[in-house]
């Protein structure tokens, strides 16, 4: 992983064997990380136009229940991505859980949902399927129970 890989360039081969292996053969997974933050970077920067995405006025009005005040004016909501918002007890649960959940769903579960979903679902991979669909209840739950409980009013 890059993790790894950057612990091993900073020295943590000193310490644990886990970090002990030949970083250069795998600089290349760097080379990724740095090439889809630059390209991230170019895509917000001066391809994006800056216009409000398209939602349902059902889902702007549930949205505004929840205190979304500006829903689908931005792509990302200032509410949870601001700045203020992230440094609160509150944001930072959010990020901290939502990386644990993901991180470990992703371990669990073998794999990223668009790997399983892509990948799997192609190659007629049960486990994929399995995967996809807990994925798919994952959401439901999240969007109908889970959301509402976080940002509720």
């Amino acid at each position: 992983s890059n993790l790894r890989t950057l612990c091993s360039i900073g020295g943590a081969g000193k310490y644990a064997d886990f970090f002990r292996y030949d970083w250069k053969a795998y600089r290349w997974n760097l080379i990724v990380l740095l090439g889809a933050v630059i390209g991230g970077f170019i895509a917000v920067s001066f391809l994006s136009d800056g216009s409000a995405i398209a939602l349902n006025p059902q889902t702007i009005s549930e949205l505004q229940e929840l205190g979304f005040q500006d829903a689908g004016a931005t792509i990302l909501p200032p509410e949870i991505y601001d700045w203020d918002a992230v440094f609160t007890l509150k944001g930072m649960a959010i990020l901290v859980g939502a990386g644990f959940l993901v991180g470990f769903g992703t371990r669990y579960a073998g794999g990223c949902t668009s790997g399983h979903a892509i990948s799997g679902l192609s190659n007629l991979q049960w486990p994929s399927l399995i995967a996809v669909i807990g994925f798919f209840i994952g959401g439901l739950i999240m969007t109908n129970f889970l959301l509402p409980l976080i940002f509720g009013a």
